[in-house]
């Protein structure tokens, strides 16, 4: 099992607008010390793309968690989108099929998908339910079910209301995940790679409970409660003045990933298959 000299979280966002300020990056510094990296102006989606397109010429030994679903789910069905001849195959051919359909979309964006004709059958828009939408909540994907074993409350991809939703968020990832296809290896679609940079699915809610935080409020927003947790993870990091959930989680979760990636667990999950690894990924850290 490979060791990592960095670990990085990205808490990503799926606002369709110029700017998304519900993007946070934090990354370790050495064996104790955290920090928010924090560009003038903000990041985007584009910033993001351009980071870690740096951490892959550099060959950086980093493992960077996504806070998205970098698949749909696919075994249930025995595909994504059932009915569709141009269904893919697997993820990064999902990817493909995404970012060729928003090609005309601005700032990453997914809009593009989510109305196309065929795909949108498959969401639940606003009070629009697509004809092939499944169950009250929308399909899940296999990691997805252990999340929910697990007490945490997963959303389908395919639900696209309510504050809770992460398809669009998913879907502008997919994005980024394919312009990056052959640069960054993205585990387990990928295997782990013996040296640079690599990318994992992660859940900072996963991270906060597995870091301590307990009861229905997930989010630490006390800087004092949220410096003490860090310490438990065996880190420190200078907070921002005004710290959100955004900062919280990134700076958390990179911690804890710090930790999860020493354990050979999380890198077998016992009920991930092949057909799983190829088609709809895996969280880390559900085991």
């Amino acid at each position: 099992m490979r060791r990592f000299a960095r670990h990085a979280c990205i808490d990503w966002s799926g606002a369709a607008t110029p700017r998304q300020p519900g993007i946070a990056v934090a990354v370790t510094q050495g064996a104790s010390q955290l920090a928010l990296l924090r560009p003038d102006g903000g990041w985007t989606r584009q910033r993001i793309l351009g980071w870690l397109e740096t951490m892959a010429e550099q060959q950086t030994d980093i493992l960077i968690g996504l806070d998205l679903s970098p698949a749909l789910p696919f075994v249930d069905c025995d595909g994504y989108f059932p009915g569709w001849n141009e269904s893919p195959a697997d993820a990064p051919a999902l990817w493909h099929l995404v970012d060729a359909i928003t090609a005309g979309d601005p700032h990453l964006a997914a809009t593009s998908f989510v109305t196309h004709p065929e795909a949108r059958r498959h969401f639940r828009h606003g009070v629009e339910r697509g004809d092939l939408f499944t169950g009250s909540m929308g399909r899940l994907r296999a990691c997805e079910h252990g999340q929910a074993a697990m007490g945490l409350r997963p959303a389908s991809c395919f639900n696209l209301v309510g504050a809770a939703q992460v398809g669009k968020s998913s879907l502008t990832g997919m994005r980024v995940l394919h312009r990056l296809r052959g640069r960054i290896p993205v585990w387990p679609f990928d295997p782990l790679p013996e040296s640079g940079p690599c990318i994992v699915e992660i859940y900072t809610s996963l991270a906060a409970r597995q870091a301590g935080v307990t009861g229905n409020k997930i989010k630490v927003l006390d800087p004092a409660r949220l410096s003490a947790m860090l310490a438990t993870l065996g880190f420190a990091a200078k907070l921002p003045e005004r710290l959100d959930d955004h900062n919280s989680d990134a700076l958390l979760t990179a911690a804890w990933l710090s930790q999860a990636a020493t354990a050979a667990a999380n890198w077998a999950p016992p009920d991930m298959t092949p057909l799983i690894a190829r088609t709809e990924g895996w969280t880390f850290g559900v085991v």
